[in-house]
């Protein structure tokens, strides 16, 4: 197995479109990473495909900041160790929902429960009429495609000089950034068709680039847009940059892990 680069931070982001936090493990599911994208607000204006309010709609979305209420439970599957013992590798169990309730810091600095009212009536703020929100849960990660998301620093790098902008990775919203140590940007889309091995266990199959779209014009902290990003993107990079996988082996992977080539 020849290694092609190391994890460089690992982020989840407990409601889809709002601030994703950044982590010092991840469980890394056949659903994607534990506790990513499991809120989301269902938009009844929204293409029944896509059912989600997002910051494409309304991105003051990015200010908003969900925190585990129980951090001790949102690391990991309860039973995990019992469920490894038991080879060939028993999958297991999600938690009880009230284990995984999140808060969430509005932007005025006020902190209400995900399924208060309040915070429906804070989102609906400047949308026109119709929108009607609800709230969605669910224990598979609400991912716009596949589970998990892969990105390399390099191609943030990249992306910047393209742009003559200081550019945040963590405008493209992934799980894992990866430092592909000595290859350039956008060398993550080799990994496409082919599956690698994040740290001892977890395996994923890279199946697709990611095609983007407005949301990474959005800077992650003042929610101003760029669009000079998704321009650049569209007209040199065929409208997609980082890469999308489907998890095969489930596990826990950390920072400064290793990256390898399985097959």
């Amino acid at each position: 197995m020849s290694l092609i680069g190391r994890v460089e931070s690992l982020w989840r982001y407990p409601v889809k479109s709002m601030r994703g936090e950044e982590l010092q493990q991840a469980y890394v599911g056949f659903g994607g990473i534990y506790g990513d994208r499991i809120y989301a607000f269902h938009d009844s204006v929204a293409k029944k495909g896509f059912p989600y309010l997002t910051a494409r709609e309304q991105e003051a979305m990015l200010l908003y900041r969900p925190r585990f209420r129980h951090p001790e439970h949102s690391t990991q599957p309860p039973n995990l160790k019992d469920a490894e013992v038991l080879g060939p590798g028993v999958t297991p169990v999600y938690p009880n929902a009230a284990d995984l309730i999140v808060d969430v810091e509005v932007p005025s600095g006020d902190v209400v429960a995900i399924d208060d009212e309040g915070l429906v009536s804070w989102l609906l703020d400047g949308l026109r009429d119709g929108h009607e929100l609800t709230l969605m849960r669910s224990d598979r990660a609400m991912t716009d495609c596949r589970p998990i998301s892969l990105f390399s620093i390099q191609t943030a790098r990249q992306l910047g000089e393209e742009t003559h902008m200081e550019m945040d990775k963590c405008r493209f919203r992934a799980n894992i950034y990866v430092d592909l140590e000595g290859r350039g940007g956008f060398g993550e889309d080799e990994f496409v068709g082919r599956t690698l091995r994040v740290g001892s266990k977890v395996m994923i199959a890279v199946t697709d680039r990611d095609p983007r779209c407005k949301m990474i014009t959005l800077d992650p902290d003042t929610a101003e847009a760029s669009p000079q990003i998704m321009r650049q993107v569209a007209h040199l990079h065929g409208g997609t940059v980082g890469v999308y996988g489907a998890v095969l082996v489930e596990g826990i992977i950390r920072p400064g892990d290793e990256i390898v080539f399985a097959n």
